[in-house]
């Protein structure tokens, strides 16, 4: 049970880094184009996907040959999604960015991808000091 629950964890801190990865992407091209005329935000969503299969999947399948039946509601197959931000704009162009919050977002951001990868780096030093010990 530990380990699933490991291997879990370590599953959602790599998607968890491809989302963020993406987010930064995703925030620069936001701000490089903030006097692109008619340009609108692109926001990736990721963490709504995650607590929507956290809050509906009570059991997690495990598969042993790849002729059975999946779980399509796993963390294994848990993507991240861009997705045009279409609200509206205060700015007579019809650009949608926000300078501001843009900043605040790839700060934001940033904090969490050092974070994950600080999770990361743990989990593989404690790893390899079992390995070691042996």
């Amino acid at each position: 049970m530990a380990n699933s629950i490991d291997n879990i964890s370590y599953i959602l801190i790599k998607k968890s880094l491809d989302a963020s990865s993406e987010r930064a992407r995703a925030i620069a091209h936001n701000i490089s184009n903030v006097n692109t005329p008619g340009y609108k935000a692109n926001r990736v969503i990721f963490e709504e996907k995650v607590k929507g299969i956290l809050e509906n999947s009570s059991i997690f399948l495990k598969t042993t040959n790849k002729n059975h039946i999946g779980d399509s509601n796993n963390l294994k197959n848990l993507t991240h999604t861009i997705k045009k931000d279409n609200s509206k704009s205060m700015r007579l162009d019809g650009n949608n960015v926000d300078i501001d919050l843009e900043m605040a977002n790839l700060a934001a951001n940033q904090i969490l991808y050092n974070a994950l990868i600080s999770q990361a780096n743990t989990r593989i030093a404690m790893r390899r000091s079992v390995i070691n010990a042996k």
